[in-house]
């Protein structure tokens, strides 16, 4: 379980992996498994078909961001164990969990169904908490606690480095903290199998409204020349803007759908993509999103 507030520094690949002996196997092995998944692969170095898995199952395994560890038993050099597990043959792979053998099997298997092993001796152990950490992170970045989020969140991509929702909220809370470079650095080096999750969209999304806020206009000035002039198209835009960074979310939603009622296709249809990085930045469920999307389709299809 993560300590909040404290970043956990992700295990190295020469933490998940081991050699053991008969000396260390309670503690590599039985201790471990009661706090994370320890999968034991044994062989010998005589052993043609250890040659091939031994790799393939450490590649698999540091794959998986430690949801697991591996301890590597020689059965020459271990005897006694080998007997107690009545090792037959081998190479022959155990997986523990709480103490316990509860998985495995013998022979060698292809990369896919090692990967598939891994994952389900991973999911023993559920997602370690990192559900409820990035429940508590989301709650102190609504709170207000934008420095303790952060590191919440950095602590979960500690973690699980692949983690979208981490990520997002990451880059959410440095915005929050009025850290607009550094967020804009984040996005730029995220992993590209996470570039266009809708966590990380939203979190681009909120980046784009941050810095338009910081240079939106006074939204009384921005009123006055709309209520003088309501075909000022510019004045209504610059106005939603400024209502948005004032934190007036719907009322900058309903201005920007009066502007494209008006003329859709203005300033090459900016309207509509302002619409967008403003849903795109909210929850899917927001009332504001709902409604607003509903009139936007209305006047689409009308």
């Amino acid at each position: 379980m993560l300590g909040f507030g404290e970043a956990k520094p992700m295990a190295a690949t020469a933490g998940l992996v081991k050699d053991g002996s008969e000396a260390t196997f309670m503690q590599d092995v039985i201790e471990t498994s009661r706090e994370v998944p320890v999968i034991v692969d044994f062989w010998a170095p005589w052993c043609g078909p250890c040659k091939t898995l031994g790799p393939a199952l450490e590649a698999a395994v540091t794959a998986a961001n430690g949801k697991v560890r591996m301890v590597k038993i020689d059965v020459d050099q271990n005897q006694m164990i080998a007997g107690q597990l009545r090792i037959q043959s081998i190479p022959t792979v155990y997986a523990f969990w709480q103490g316990q053998p509860v998985d495995g099997f013998q022979g060698a298997l292809p990369a896919s169904e090692l990967k598939q092993f891994v994952e389900r001796v991973g999911a023993l152990a559920g997602d370690g908490g990192l559900a409820d950490a990035l429940a508590a992170a989301e709650q102190m970045l609504a709170e207000g606690a934008a420095t303790d989020a952060a590191e919440t969140f950095a602590a979960i991509l500690d973690e699980e480095p692949g983690n979208p929702a981490a990520f997002g909220g990451l880059v959410r809370a440095t915005i929050t903290l009025g850290e607009l470079d550094r967020a804009a650095e984040l996005l730029a080096a995220v992993a590209p199998d996470m570039a266009k999750s809708k966590e990380v969209e939203a979190a681009r999304a909120q980046l784009e409204l941050a810095r338009q806020a910081a240079q939106a206009g006074p939204v009384a000035e921005l009123r006055g020349a709309v209520e003088a002039d309501p075909a000022n198209l510019q004045a209504r835009f610059d106005l939603a803007l400024a209502l948005h960074a004032n934190g007036d979310v719907e009322a900058a939603v309903d201005e920007l759908l009066d502007l494209f009622r008006r003329d859709r296709e203005w300033n090459e249809g900016a309207a509509k993509a302002q619409l967008f990085t403003i849903f795109e930045a909210l929850k899917p469920r927001d009332p504001i999103v709902l409604k607003g999307r509903r009139k936007l389709s209305s006047m689409i299809f009308s």
